[in-house]
């Protein structure tokens, strides 16, 4: 899916919000400034949360609990060398909530059973532009992503 903007971007992000249930987890993958904190408020507004959505790069989770489901939104950044499997993650994946998980690649064996991986990618010539593209990983998964066609 290509968007021109990050209107455009937030939009689908808060449309996507309306078919999450607890339980669903999603993976951001993209370089810095590919726009998943960007989406992250949109899925944030979707779900009626009014909390000011900030990366949380150096808390590694940031809870926001006022929504329809509960937002968990998780930066693994600071984990490239380790230690995601020592977190209790699963706690959270297997919630009540909805996880959205920045930088997916540090979390090796702590990946849960199922997720829907989204790749983030910058247009090479127009800077506000972004594609998204979708794996599915299990059958929860397969049913969101089939959902969004």
């Amino acid at each position: 899916m290509e968007f021109d903007n990050e209107t455009q971007l937030q939009a689908f992000a808060t449309a996507l919000a309306d078919k999450l249930v607890p339980g669903d987890v999603l993976l951001l993958d993209g370089d810095l400034g590919a726009g998943k904190t960007s989406f992250t408020k949109g899925l944030a507004v979707g779900l009626g949360i009014n909390d000011p959505i900030k990366s949380p790069t150096f808390t590694i989770v940031r809870e926001y609990q006022d929504g329809r489901l509960p937002l968990y939104h998780m930066d693994i950044y600071r984990l490239e060398d380790g230690g995601a499997e020592d977190l209790g993650l699963e706690e959270y994946f297997e919630g009540d909530g909805v996880s959205v998980v920045e930088w997916p690649e540090f979390l090796r064996s702590a990946l849960p059973e199922t997720y829907v991986l989204i790749h983030f990618l910058k247009d090479d010539h127009d800077d506000d532009k972004r594609t998204l593209t979708f794996e599915a990983v299990g059958e929860r998964a397969q049913q969101l992503i089939a959902d969004l066609h």
